[in-house]
């Protein structure tokens, strides 16, 4: 991948905190390319690191080892125009109560060095909604406002990354939905996204590439579609005629089990079997097979597959992204 690809390109970063006379190492040697107008995901368990990598591209966080470049622009060497690419929505709901939405936009653009007759304050407030809140105080405001609110902020000086730190956290199913509407709108437009979070439906959903870190290590990066089927396991849905009471002894060789509607789920791995072998096994002891459907793995299933295990001996230690 070449650097006009690349939107976030991070080479042997490392970050060692020294506490209570312990070396702590929180990022070990991370080496990922984000392609540009890329939806990319960055999962990981808590304490994996994950929060450290996005304060470094903030820039709140000074690395200890390694190359950032966002943008183009080497953090070191050109730290303004870095953090000018980038915006960051936080987890922490980091607004000045007394401060009304307009106000907050501005007062960020300012700092942004945005002149004012650049400013786009209303059209931001117009695209999260917040239209009617503009006047109202902050601290008014409803948590999943002041969660939209959080990425307006991040917008004022129009950023080509935006990274979104578990943004729809305690967030109701419809401001969910409706902050999803916008940053999608976001990323046709060219933005590109930097998502984390612990929803990894969303994560399934929306993102076309995906990182998983675990212990200050990148354990895997690849597309989306082509993590979900790294995990060798699916699950078959057997409708039959008539009542069953209990597994057949001819399935007795795969994972079965009786689900409450009745239907027999076979789990296999399709490496090792065929559906057609289940299928006759089911025939062989005299039932009927009047439906069936297949289950994929979900990526939860390789979440919690691959941070169990660690890193792959299969492939090196930190993953590059353009590479996968």
């Amino acid at each position: 991948m070449t650097d006009h690809d690349v939107a976030v390109r991070l080479a042997g970063v490392r970050k060692v905190y020294h506490r209570d006379g312990r070396t702590v190492e929180a990022l070990q040697g991370i080496n990922l390319d984000i392609p540009r107008g890329a939806f990319f995901g960055l999962l990981g368990p808590n304490g994996a690191g994950k929060s450290t990598l996005i304060n470094i591209l903030a820039g709140l966080v000074i690395k200890s080892a390694g190359t950032v470049v966002i943008w183009g622009h080497d953090i070191d060497r050109r730290p303004r125009d870095a953090r000018s690419s980038i915006g960051v929505v936080p987890q922490e709901l980091n607004i000045d109560p007394f401060f009304t939405p307009r106000e907050t936009l501005e007062l960020q653009a300012g700092l942004y060095g945005v002149p004012k007759r650049l400013r786009r304050t209303d059209e931001i407030l117009d695209a999260v909604g917040l239209t009617e809140q503009a006047g109202a105080y902050a601290r008014t405001l409803s948590g999943g406002m002041r969660r939209r609110l959080l990425v307006a902020k991040a917008m004022v000086h129009r950023p080509p990354v935006l990274v979104l730190d578990e943004p729809t956290a305690g967030v109701d199913v419809e401001l969910r939905r409706q902050f999803w509407r916008y940053v999608a709108r976001l990323h046709a437009d060219g933005t590109t996204i930097l998502l984390t979070t612990h929803y990894l439906e969303e994560a399934e959903r929306y993102c076309d590439r995906i990182a998983i870190i675990d212990r200050g290590s990148l354990i895997a990066c690849e597309p989306t579609a082509a993590l979900v089927n790294r995990l060798d396991r699916k699950v078959i849905l057997i409708a039959v005629a008539g009542r069953i009471a209990e597994v057949p002894k001819a399935l007795t060789g795969w994972e079965t089990s009786i689900t409450p509607g009745g239907r027999l789920a076979v789990v296999y791995r399709p490496s090792r079997a065929r559906v057609e072998d289940i299928l006759a096994a089911v025939r062989g002891a005299g039932l009927v097979i009047t439906d069936l459907s297949t289950e994929q793995a979900a990526l939860e299933d390789i979440f919690i597959d691959l941070t169990r295990r660690g890193p792959s001996t299969d492939t090196p230690h930190a993953t590059v992204a353009g590479n996968v």
